[in-house]
């Protein structure tokens, strides 16, 4: 009875997750209405004006879509080294020592910080620095923030990538140790790919991260709502304008923000869709 009990509630908990998550599609949809009435779906995601205006309102999400790749994904590039070089400290190099542990109580510490005490650093901090090494540098919103990204998500990546990395079965690496093979040859041909799928999916999580984040982005993009001229340029993210605009928005400029916020939910899908697909291949391969 116990068991049937547990299951059933089991159940109700996978039920409720389903449907909170229909509901929040439900929800975006049905507000992106009028926008899509308006501009149409592939309209509204291939222009990249915003005039505000009321005489002359005209919505589009290209530059925010664009804004929000280009910060996510240059934040995931710059992370992927240093969090691996942690995940392999901690998981593989010293594994069960005491400084292992040091390391992954201040990496757990820095996952916990809040984004907007990030946003204040990287304002306070890295920008005068930035300016500081060039003068022209205050256009460097893009850069900035994906600075900013990366070390927030490096915590997540490095904290998770360890913990797979220590699941890696000792028996496999004292067989490639008892064959002459080297300790960066065991992380090589055994360690790495025997948690490849797990590493992926660590990234694919703080990568989630980086693409929803608003705060540390917003105090340092610039808030252009125009597409990013690369690295140097200003613009931003879908969270960010959201966060911006929304408590003044009404109308069109409403639902076209309401629609901004489902675009940013598809594209999160989408990738962790891809994600898991890249994960199962490499579990089968």
């Amino acid at each position: 009875m116990k068991d049937k009990i547990f299951r059933f509630l089991l159940f109700v908990a996978a039920l409720l997750i389903l449907l909170l998550s229909a509901a929040i599609v439900y929800a975006l949809v049905s507000r992106s209405g009028e926008t899509f009435r308006e501009y149409g779906i592939w309209g509204f995601i291939t222009s990249a004006e915003w005039d505000p205006r009321s005489a002359t309102e005209e919505y589009g999400a290209l530059s925010f879509i664009l804004g929000t790749l280009y910060t996510a994904f240059f934040a995931l590039l710059l992370c992927v080294p240093f969090s691996l070089a942690v995940a392999l400290f901690n998981g593989e190099y010293f594994k069960g020592k005491k400084i292992a542990g040091v390391v992954r109580s201040v990496v757990d510490l820095l996952a916990g910080i809040p984004s907007i005490v990030y946003g204040l650093w990287g304002f306070y901090t890295v920008r005068p620095l930035v300016i500081a090494l060039d003068v022209n540098a205050q256009g460097f919103g893009i850069f900035l923030s994906s600075v900013v990204l990366a070390i927030m998500i490096i915590p997540y990546a490095s904290s998770l990538s360890g913990e797979f990395l220590s699941m890696v079965p000792n028996n496999l690496k004292e067989g490639a140790y008892s064959l002459g093979a080297t300790r960066i040859e065991v992380v090589q041909h055994i360690s790495l790919p025997t948690a490849a799928s797990g590493i992926v999916a660590s990234y694919i999580l703080a990568l989630g991260r980086a693409l929803g984040e608003t705060m540390a982005v917003t105090m340092l993009i610039g808030n252009t709502n125009r597409i990013p001229g690369g690295l140097r340029g200003t613009g931003n993210t879908m969270a960010s304008v959201i966060a911006n605009q929304f408590g003044e928005a009404d109308g069109l400029k409403l639902s076209a923000l309401i629609t901004i916020g489902l675009l940013l939910f598809i594209i999160t899908a989408v990738i962790n869709l891809i994600a898991k697909l890249v994960m199962k291949k490499l579990s089968h391969a």
